[in-house]
């Protein structure tokens, strides 16, 4: 490494002392140049292009999410006012929130759109088509997310599908868990694993809730379940 240091630095000082090989050198770069113009200019093409690309895409990503979000405000105005059908399918002039998810997906809005379309299908009893659009949904409000998770087990529990609600409702409460949301996901974890007949799982979320959330509104509930799901898991055995 020493020896490879001291080339270098002789070399150095030899273009600068030496204007004879500072040409040289000079004149190398200048033929290499020349030698792979068309391979050089097809590299600084494909760095332009590759920003222009960017921008034009970061542009076009802004513009579309302004669209829906100028879309989403009719459709949630029918979602608040409880006219569901136009709010998941639009009023024939204004598009519906299935159209805005599907047509602007990517966008803030088309995401929102997601969660806002979930609810109004569990509303409206389309369960299925409930649980697919909320687990679409992805947020960085820890509370949000945590709701939709919820939201999925509920649709997931009225299909029949027991153990994979207790699974969301477990997510949901793992989700940056708090004293209180995460007790009220666990206790529907509890309930769900009942109707599954899985009254072991379900004492351990009960038991969770006992010893986590000391302070919470649901442990005296939680203890009750807990007994009756340790006396029905003994019965099963």
């Amino acid at each position: 490494m020493a020896k490879e240091t001291v080339k270098n630095h002789s070399e150095f000082e030899e273009l600068v002392e030496n204007p004879d090989a500072l040409a040289d050198r000079l004149y190398g770069s200048e033929d290499f140049v020349k030698k792979n113009k068309s391979k050089l200019l097809g590299v600084f093409i494909a760095i332009a292009a590759v920003i222009v690309g960017g921008f034009l895409y970061y542009n076009y990503r802004s513009t579309q999410n302004v669209e829906a979000q100028n879309a989403m405000f009719q459709a949630v105005y029918y979602f608040e006012a409880d006219s569901l059908g136009k709010a998941l399918n639009g009023d024939g002039q204004s598009l519906g929130l299935l159209e805005i998810a599907d047509d602007y997906s990517g966008t803030d809005a088309g995401n929102l759109a997601n969660f806002y379309a979930g609810v109004a299908l569990l509303k409206q009893g389309q369960f299925a088509e409930a649980a697919d659009r909320l687990e679409n949904f992805e947020s960085e409000d820890y509370l949000l997310q945590a709701r939709a998770h919820s939201l999925t087990g509920d649709a997931l529990l009225e299909q029949g599908k027991h153990s994979e609600a207790a699974d969301m409702y477990k997510q949901a409460a793992n989700h940056n868990a708090n004293p209180f949301f995460s007790p009220q996901y666990l206790m529907k974890a509890g309930i769900a694993y009942e109707a599954e007949n899985n009254y072991s799982a379900a004492a351990e979320v009960y038991d969770q809730i006992i010893k986590d959330y000391v302070a919470s509104a649901e442990v005296t509930d939680a203890k009750k379940f807990k007994a009756r799901a340790e006396l029905l898991a003994g019965a099963a055995n």
